[in-house]
C-alpha cells in the first residue's frame, strides 16, 4: 500500500500516470492492430468491427460501476487507515464482478445482431459486427474481474502490476491477431471472428496473471471467501458511487452510436473512417486520462484522511498537467492528421473521412482533458452524480441535434463534428462549475484565530463513514 496523503502531489501523479497510460495505450494499440489486420477484409469488416467495438463502451459502463465504486470506497478506507473496510469492499466487488460478467455474456449473445442492425449501413457490416461480437463477448465478461483487481490496487496507490499484466495480455493479443485473423503460419484465416477470439484468449490469460499476483504477492487486500456472501448494504455503497460513473460511459456509448447512425447515409467507408479516427483520437487522449485516473485515488485517500487542502491541490495540478499534455498532442492532429493515420486503410475515401474527423474533433482535446480531471475528482470525493449530469447534458445537446441535422438536404458529416466541439466545451464548463460547488459543500475549512501561527486556514475534508 502507498500512502498518498503525504509527499508531492505532482510526484504521485507523475509516478502513477505512466504505468496507467502504458496499460491503456497497449489496450488501444491492440484495438488498432485488430483494425489494421481486419482492414485487409474490406470496408464492411472495418465498419462492422468498429461499430461492434462501440458496444464495448456499454460494457465499460458496467465495468466503471464496479471500478469507480471500488476505487473511491477503498481509497477512503485507506486514508482512514481502515484496512478491514477496504477488504470488505474488495471482496464484495469481486462477487459483483462475477454477476456482471454472467449478465454480459447472456445479453451479448442475445442482442449482438439486433444492435448491429440498428447502427450498420448494410447487411455485410451487420454480419461482420455480429460475428466479431460473439467471439469478443468472453473478453468483455472476463474484464469485470480484471477491473476490480486493478481498481483495488489503484486505490492503494499501486499501479505497476496491473500495467505489466495488461501489457503482457496485449502482447499476446497482438501476436494472436495476424495468426487468427489472417491465418499467418496456419493457413486457416478466421477473419473478424479471429479478432474477437484473440482478445478473449488474451484477457483470460491476463485475469489468471492478476489472480496469481493477488494470491502470491498482494498483502494489503486479499480474497476472503467468508466475505463473499452477498451483503446488500455493501452493494448499495458501491453502486451509489459507481452507477452514476457507469452512466457516464453509457452516455459515451449513446454518442458514439448516434455518430455511426448519422454517418450511415454516407456508406460503410464513412463509418470505417469514423471508427479509425475515433480509435486514434482515443489513443492520443490516453496520457491525459491516465493523469486524471492517477489523481482520483490521491484525492480519495486525502478526502478519507480529512485533508481538504490536498484534495483541492490535486485537482489544480492534475488539470494543469492534463491540459499541457493535450496541447502537445493537439498540434500534430491539426498539422499532420494524414501522417498519424498512415497504414490504417488503403481506401482513399475512408482515409479522407478519418483525416477530416481527426482535424476537427481534436479541437475538443483540452476541454476533454478538463472533463477527465473533473470526473476523477468527483470519484475521489465519492459523489459521481454530477458526472452523470454533465454527460447527460452532452447527450441531449449533441445526439438530438445531430439526428435532426442528418435530415437536412445539404447535410455533411462535418456538421455533427463541429457540433461536438460546442457540446464538449459546454460539458467541460458545467463540470468545472459543479466541481467548484462540490468543493464548497464537502470540504470544510477550519479557521483557527487563537494566534498568528494558527491563523492560516487548514482545509480538511469531512467524509461520512458508511457502516460496514
Amino acid at each position: 500500500m502507498k500512502d498518498l496523503t503525504r509527499g508531492s502531489i505532482v510526484g504521485h501523479i507523475l509516478s502513477m500516470a505512466p504505468p496507467i497510460v502504458v496499460g491503456m495505450i497497449t489496450i488501444m494499440i491492440c484495438q488498432l492492430v485488430d483494425l489494421y489486420f481486419v482492414s485487409e477484409l474490406g470496408d464492411a469488416a472495418i465498419a462492422g468491427v468498429a461499430a461492434a467495438g462501440n458496444a464495448g463502451f456499454l460494457v465499460n459502463a458496467l465495468m466503471q460501476v464496479l471500478g469507480v465504486g471500488t476505487v473511491a470506497l477503498m481509497a477512503h478506507a485507506v486514508g482512514r487507515k481502515d484496512r478491514g473496510d477496504a477488504n470488505l469492499v474488495f471482496n464484495q466487488s469481486v462477487l459483483l464482478s462475477v454477476l456482471f460478467g454472467l449478465l454480459t455474456l447472456g445479453a451479448g449473445f442475445a442482442l449482438s445482431r439486433p444492435y448491429m442492425r440498428a447502427v450498420a449501413a448494410d447487411e455485410a457490416t451487420v454480419e461482420a459486427g455480429a460475428i466479431y461480437l460473439l467471439w469478443f463477448m468472453p473478453a468483455l465478461a472476463l474484464q469485470f474481474a480484471s477491473q476490480v483487481m486493478a481498481s483495488a490496487l489503484r486505490a492503494t496507490g499501486i499501479v505497476r502490476p496491473s500495467m505489466l499484466v495488461q501489457a503482457l495480455a496485449v502482447a499476446i493479443n497482438i501476436a494472436l491477431a495476424p495468426v487468427l485473423i489472417s491465418g499467418w503460419g496456419t493457413g486457416h484465416a478466421l477473419g473478424v471472428a479471429g479478432a474477437g477470439l484473440a482478445s478473449s484468449i488474451a484477457v483470460f490469460i491476463g485475469v489468471l496473471m492478476l489472480l496469481v499476483y493477488f494470491l502470491k504477492l498482494e498483502r494489503y487486500v486479499a480474497f476472503n471467501p467468508a466475505q463473499w456472501r452477498p451483503q446488500l448494504r455493501q452493494w448499495k455503497r458501491i453502486l451509489n458511487v459507481g452507477l452514476p460513473a457507469g452512466g457516464e460511459f453509457a452516455m459515451v456509448f449513446i454518442i458514439m452510436a448516434v455518430g455511426y447512425y448519422v454517418l450511415s447515409v454516407f456508406g460503410s467507408a464513412a463509418q470505417a473512417g469514423f471508427g479509425i479516427g475515433t480509435r486514434l483520437l482515443g489513443l492520443m487522449q490516453m496520457p491525459a486520462l491516465a493523469i486524471a485516473l492517477a489523481a482520483g485515488p490521491i484525492a480519495g485517500q486525502n478526502f478519507g484522511a480529512g485533508n481538504g487542502a490536498r484534495v483541492r491541490e490535486t485537482f489544480v495540478k492534475a488539470a494543469l498537467v492534463a491540459t499541457a499534455v493535450m496541447i502537445v498532442f493537439l498540434i500534430p492532429a491539426q498539422l499532420v492528421p494524414g501522417l498519424l493515420l498512415t497504414g490504417f486503410s488503403k481506401d482513399q475515401e475512408t482515409m479522407a473521412v478519418a483525416s477530416l474527423f481527426l482535424r476537427i474533433v481534436s479541437l475538443n482535446m483540452v476541454a476533454q482533458g478538463l472533463i477527465f480531471t473533473c470526473s476523477s475528482m468527483f470519484q475521489g470525493l465519492g459523489n459521481t452524480k454530477p458526472v452523470l449530469l454533465t454527460s447527460a447534458t452532452r447527450v441531449l445537446t449533441y445526439s438530438l441535434p445531430s439526428i435532426w441535422l442528418s435530415t437536412w438536404p445539404g447535410f455533411r458529416m462535418e456538421h455533427v463534428w463541429y457540433l461536438s466541439i460546442a457540446t464538449t466545451t459546454l460539458q467541460a464548463a458545467l463540470s468545472l462549475w459543479l466541481l467548484r460547488r462540490e468543493f464548497r459543500k464537502r470540504l470544510v475549512v477550519l479557521r483557527h484565530e487563537e494566534s498568528p501561527e494558527q491563523a492560516a486556514p487548514e482545509p480538511v475534508a469531512s467524509p461520512v463513514r458508511a457502516p460496514a
